[in-house]
Formats: C-alpha cells, sequence, structure tokens
C-alpha cells in the first residue's frame, strides 16, 4: 500500500513486513494443564481450610491493606480486622475443643498463610496473638492453665505479647539476661530486666494493644538457675492500657514494613508473678521452692519448650511462598500482555513472556514456587504428626525442627529476591504502591530475622546433618573395616572427580550437545548431581570440624569459625534437595498426562537451574565437565521456552482471583490499552494516511536514485 494517495514529494511503499511469530498464549492443541485438578492438588490435605481463608480474603475488602495510611491509622485499622475475624473461627482452629477450638494444627497453619494476601500485618498480628502469645499458653501450659487464661487470648479481650527476644540476645534465648527469681515466703516469682540489654524487643502488641505477655525468663529458684521458662505476666490496665507497676517501655516507631503491628520494648522492675502463672507444663515450682521437671536434661527441657513453638517457622515458610506466588502471578500476567518492540516496520511488538530474558528472569521462578509448595506441604504434614500427638517422639520433633528452619531461611530470602525480580520486571509499574510489589517486599522484609535469624536458622538446621554424618563415622569406626571403607570411598571419589569423567556416564571426550543435554533431563541424574553436592559439602564440614571434639573451647572456637560458612552453605543445599524430591514425588502422583507433562517440565527447571547456581562448586569437584555445564544453560532455556503456552496454566492453578492479586496491571486492563494501541496503527496504516519514517524515505529515495 502506498501512505497516501495525494500528491507528495515523493511516493513510497511501505514495506511488507511479516512479524515473527509470538509464542501462543495458550496451546491451541495437544499438551494441556488441567487447571481445576491442578489447583485442587495444590490445595493439600486441607483443602476447605485453606479454601475458607482465600474465599474469607475475597469477600471482605476491609480484611485488605490500605496503602499510603499513617502507621498511627493502619495500628487500628488492622486491630479492629482481626476482631473481625474472631466469630469466623478461622484464627482458633488449634486450640482445644471444649474452649471453641477444633484441634487441627495443620488446618489451623494453611488459613494463616494465606492471610498474606489479605495484610502481611494482619498476618502476623494475628501471628502474634494466637501463633505465639496463645499458643505458649496452649503448649507450655498445664490443663488447668488453659482453662483460665486461653479464652481472653482466643476472643482477643485479652491482646497480648509474645516477651522472648531481647536488645542484647535476639537469636540466642538460652542466654537472654531477664530473671524470675521464685521468693518462698509469697509463693511469687519477681522478674527483672536487669540491664538495659536484657528489655525485651521487637514485639507485636507491645507499644500500645497489649495487656498481658508471655515473658520469658531464667527461673532462679533456691540459688538454682533452671534456665528459660515461660510466664504469664499482665503488663497493663485493660480499661485505660496504662502499665502496671514495675512494668515499662517504649514504641518502636515506624518500621521499613508491618506498620499495622505496634512492636515496641518492655522491661520489668520487680513485677510480682504468682506461682500458678508459671506455664508449668515440662517445669513446676513447688510453694517450697522445689524444682522438678519431667525432662531431666536442662538441654533438651530448653529445646523441647522452644520445640513447641516452631510453628512460626512452619508458617513462615508457607506465607513466604504465598507472598512470592502473588507477585509471580501479578508479574507474568502483566508480562503476558504487555508489548514492547516491534521487530519490524508495520509488526505488532512482541510481547514480555515472548523475550527469553523475560522468561529467564520469571519462569525458574515460578517452578522454584512449585517446588517450594509441595516441600511446604509436606513440612505441614510433619508438623501436624507431631502437634496432633500421633507421632510426637523426640525424632520426629527434631525431625521437624530441622526441616522448618531450613526451609524457612531459604524460602524467605528466596520470596525477597522474586518480589524485588518481578518489581523490576514490570519496570515503572512495579514501582507504583497499587501494584503491590513495593509494598509486599517492604512487609516481608523482616521475615528473615523472624523466628530466628536466616543464618542461625541454617546453622541450628546444619548442625543437626553434621552431627547425622558424625554419628554415621562414628558407627563405621566401630565396625570391622567400617572406618577404611568410608576413608576409601572418598579418596575413589577424589580421584573419580579430579578429572571430570564418570559420575554421570560422561568421558573425557564429552563436549555436550543433544546428548549431554537428554541425559540432563533424566531425573536420577538431577538427583545424582543435587545431593551429590548436599553430601560432598556436609561430609567436607563434618571432616573439617571433627579436630574440635578433642579441642580445648579456645581452639574449638576456632575451627568451628574456619567450617561456619560451609556449614550453613550444606544446610541450604539439604533445603534445595528436599525440594528436588518433594517435587518429583508429587509429579509422581498425577495422572492427567498432560499435567504430569508439564510439572515435569517445571520440576526439570527446577533442579537444572539449581544445578546451574551452583556450577561453580559442581565445575572445581569434578561433578561436571565444562561440556555438559554449558548443555545445563542450553537445556533451561530450552525448557522454559517450552514452558511459554502453559505458563498462565501454572500460575492460574494457584488459585488465586483478582480480590487477591488486587493489581491493576494484571486485571486484564493492559492488554485492553494494548489491543486499543495495536487497533489504531493498523487502522492508521490501512487508511493509507500513515506517515513513513524519516529512515524509510531516506532508503526511498537512495533506491530511486540509483
Amino acid at each position: 500500500m502506498t501512505t497516501t494517495s495525494e500528491p507528495a514529494t515523493t511516493t513510497v511503499a511501505a514495506p511488507q513486513a511479516v512479524a515473527p511469530q509470538p509464542e501462543a498464549t495458550r496451546p491451541a492443541s495437544g499438551t494441556r494443564v488441567d487447571v481445576p485438578a491442578l489447583e485442587q492438588m495444590l490445595l493439600g490435605r486441607w483443602p476447605e481450610e485453606r479454601s475458607e481463608a482465600r474465599r474469607m480474603v475475597a469477600a471482605h475488602p476491609e480484611l485488605w491493606k490500605r496503602e499510603g495510611i499513617t502507621k498511627e491509622e493502619h495500628r487500628e485499622i488492622t486491630l479492629a480486622q482481626m476482631k473481625q475475624m474472631v466469630p469466623y473461627g478461622q484464627v482458633l482452629r488449634a486450640f482445644p475443643e471444649r474452649l471453641g477450638g477444633r484441634e487441627q494444627a495443620g488446618g489451623n497453619l494453611v488459613g494463616f498463610e494465606e492471610l498474606v494476601a489479605a495484610d502481611p500485618s494482619l498476618q502476623i498480628k494475628a501471628g502474634v496473638q494466637w501463633g505465639l502469645f496463645a499458643s505458649a499458653i496452649n503448649h507450655l501450659g498445664t490443663e488447668e492453665q488453659k482453662d483460665r487464661l486461653l479464652p481472653g487470648a482466643m476472643d482477643l479481650s485479652v491482646p497480648g505479647a509474645f516477651a522472648m527476644t531481647e536488645t542484647g540476645h535476639g537469636s540466642d534465648v538460652a542466654a537472654i539476661g531477664t530473671t524470675a527469681t521464685y521468693d518462698p515466703e509469697t509463693e511469687e516469682f519477681v522478674i527483672n530486666t536487669p540491664f538495659r540489654g536484657a528489655w525485651k524487643q521487637y514485639l507485636g502488641n507491645a507499644a500500645k494493644h497489649g495487656v498481658a505477655a508471655t515473658v520469658f525468663a531464667q527461673l532462679i529458684t533456691n540459688g538454682v538457675d533452671h534456665g528459660v521458662h515461660c510466664f504469664y505476666v499482665p503488663i497493663r490496665d485493660p480499661q485505660t492500657l496504662e502499665f502496671l507497676p514495675g512494668v515499662g517501655g517504649e514504641d518502636d516507631g515506624q518500621k521499613g514494613g508491618l506498620n499495622g503491628i505496634d512492636n515496641g520494648k518492655l522491661h520489668f522492675t520487680d513485677v510480682r508473678v504468682p506461682r500458678r502463672d508459671l506455664l508449668a507444663r515440662y517445669g513446676q515450682v513447688a510453694a517450697d521452692g522445689t524444682y522438678t521437671s519431667s525432662i531431666d536434661s536442662p538441654g533438651r527441657r530448653f529445646f523441647t519448650m522452644l520445640g513447641a513453638l516452631v510453628q512460626g517457622r512452619v508458617s513462615l515458610d508457607g506465607a513466604a511462598i504465598t507472598a512470592a506466588k502473588i507477585g509471580l502471578a501479578i508479574a507474568t500476567k502483566y508480562a503476558e500482555q504487555r508489548r514492547q518492540f516491534s521487530p519490524a516496520t508495520g509488526a505488532d511488538e512482541l510481547t514480555l513472556l515472548d523475550y527469553a530474558t523475560h522468561r529467564r528472569r520469571l519462569f525458574p521462578r515460578i517452578a522454584e514456587a512449585y517446588a517450594m509448595h509441595f516441600a511446604h506441604d509436606e513440612l505441614l504434614d510433619l508438623f501436624d504428626d507431631v502437634f496432633s500427638g500421633r507421632e510426637d517422639t523426640p525424632a520426629k520433633r527434631e525431625d521437624l525442627e530441622t526441616t522448618a528452619a531450613a526451609l524457612k531461611a531459604t524460602s524467605t530470602w528466596y520470596s525477597l529476591d522474586t518480589l524485588q525480580e518481578c518489581r523490576e520486571a514490570c519496570g515503572g509499574a512495579g514501582f507504583l504502591s497499587e501494584n503491590r510489589f513495593t509494598g509486599l517486599r517492604a512487609d516481608l522484609d523482616i521475615y528473615a530475622t523472624f523466628e530466628g535469624d536466616n543464618h542461625v536458622l541454617l546453622q541450628l538446621a546444619a548442625k543437626r546433618l553434621v552431627g547425622d554424618y558424625g554419628k554415621k563415622m562414628a558407627r563405621a569406626a566401630k565396625s570391622p573395616g567400617g572406618m577404611a571403607g568410608i576413608v576409601a570411598g572418598q579418596a575413589k571419589d577424589a580421584v573419580l572427580h579430579k578429572t571430570p569423567l564418570r559420575r554421570l556416564g560422561q568421558s573425557v571426550a564429552d563436549g555436550g550437545g543433544a546428548r549431554s543435554a537428554g541425559r540432563l533431563l533424566d531425573a536420577e541424574v538431577q538427583r545424582a548431581l543435587i545431593a551429590g553436592r548436599y553430601e560432598g559439602m556436609v561430609a567436607a564440614t563434618a571432616m573439617g570440624m571433627r579436630p574440635a571434639l578433642k579441642a580445648d573451647p579456645v581452639k574449638a572456637q576456632e575451627i568451628f569459625d574456619d567450617n561456619q560458612v560451609g556449614l550453613i552453605g550444606s544446610a541450604a543445599a539439604w533445603a534445595e534437595l528436599v525440594r528436588w524430591d518433594a517435587f518429583t514425588k508429587a509429579v509422581g502422583t498425577v495422572s492427567d498426562p498432560g499435567t504430569r507433562k508439564v510439572l515435569t517440565l517445571l520440576r526439570d527447571i527446577y533442579g537444572l537451574t539449581t544445578i546451574e547456581r551452583h556450577l561453580d562448586w559442581h565445575l572445581t569437584n569434578g561433578r561436571l565437565s565444562t561440556g555438559r555445564a554449558k548443555a545445563v544453560t542450553a537445556t533451561i532455556d530450552r525448557l522454559l521456552k517450552a514452558l511459554r503456552p502453559h505458563v498462565l496454566d501454572v500460575i492460574d492453578a494457584w488459585g488465586f482471583s483478582q480480590e487477591h492479586l488486587r493489581a491493576p496491571i494484571a486485571d486484564g486492563s493492559e492488554k485492553v490499552r494494548q489491543d486499543e494501541a495495536r487497533a489504531y496503527y493498523r487502522e492508521l496504516r490501512a487508511s493509507g494516511k500513515a506517515p513513513i519514517s524519516e529512515k524509510e524515505l531516506r532508503k526511498q529515495q537512495a533506491k530511486q536514485a540509483r
């Protein structure tokens, strides 16, 4: 066609450009995901409880976060929202049936995790009240104490704080400075914070709303310190909200996020608490001051009491994954509609998802979200087994504590990183508060240090993993040839991987290519690489720390310090393996061929991006050749392109409605704008009135001049 039929200096023909075909939004035929069935599968073991929480969030806009308000307004709104939720019973599932609960440990957590879609401040303030303050009473108190103290904590007539963390000892709870000294003459405990570093800090409900607290302190009776115990302590007059005598505190003020929660400090000066308000499930003090406990070991008693509160880490793992999914759903839906840059004059602009770089930014994170989801489901099962009492054994509790620590640490970091990537992937639109990335990331920032700093939690998990390896070594040492076999095996492994030879059936001449790529899609190969890295790291760390067993304390600390980075890294590697195993197990339960094929594709993306993330280790330790390392990256790019037609299906299977996402860039309005722009330019070109670019004009003139 021509640009115009009217006289002009030069009449030129517009180029007959043919736009490259963008990837299909959804597959027209062939492999398809059964979205409803996958969504049902992802609801997990407690589908109705999770669905009920989602329905509550979607149906009640008054629960949604309001951007741009003051912290004072946000605090009062959040408290009102919590009061609104009490009649639903949604937040009371974990408590005894005789008191109005349902005694559903796992079902309670799945509902709690979904509150992050409404407002993270609401989720965490609810967690403070019912997951920490009330749960301390429920899990550390006697039956009489539950009957007396839980009703007020449950119905919110007694807002409470969970006073464990101190200014001077955050994650080191065993070393807290607050004391509770028993006075046999009055049968009371006298609680003191003897120095500034012993003040309780960062406590939700402490700055304004809390009228009681569960206070953790060193229990001292008859001159003996029996370690950390928990006490129920009134802190404010319920009518005036003024501090009671001996109690003081400060408001933490404006924070980087979660400003719907009134965090603050508490301190105590000769505050007297009746003997009956020592939460006495695991430790009791008689009238004369005699201490007794069903757990003889002070160390095991301490970890048992803290283990009763592990649900915080479990729920933060789930909430962080949910928040990341929300961010990924918003960013992916936007990228599927947003168009940018035309490949040729007159051609439609491509959607963002039709660019390999954009797929690289989002798709591996979607795959990792699935891996994290399935691992979290298994963590919930483990949590429910222990807290329901069905399998409450020391070994199960240790498994729960280790898994919760490793998964919470790595998932909260993943969520923060993912929300930032989603924000950037949406450009300027991602920076607008209305599209939620900035608010979600700010609110979730503290998750990295909630319930224990992530590095400390990984160290906790790694000590268990290294300890298990050490026990294996000790058993081997006692058996004939056992230790020699381990040493020989390590030597063989070192020789085998000094150059990248045969671990995965590769040869010296292996240069990558299709054959290498095909092997990388073998589940056994993926697991061997991921598990091999974990096993290699934990073995190296265990061997490095072994001399500390016979060293003096100063030298032992020096040895530990030399191995601390490797220790933490081994726990993170273990978490990656746990997620790969959980994902693979979940894929095996899917019967629909199309859904299974797409989930396998996602699992392979997760597995290979995990391997790619640590290619330096695999190369330096001889687990991969250079050629196969290159094949890892090439294979990932191919898999990401294969996922493109299915990505909206796997996002939709998460089950979020627009009421959960609440981002204008994900509600379809971007598609309306893009379609309007495309229609405008099509009509302009068809009208013959479209201007020609100066560049094209010069080309036409040069051609005519020849």
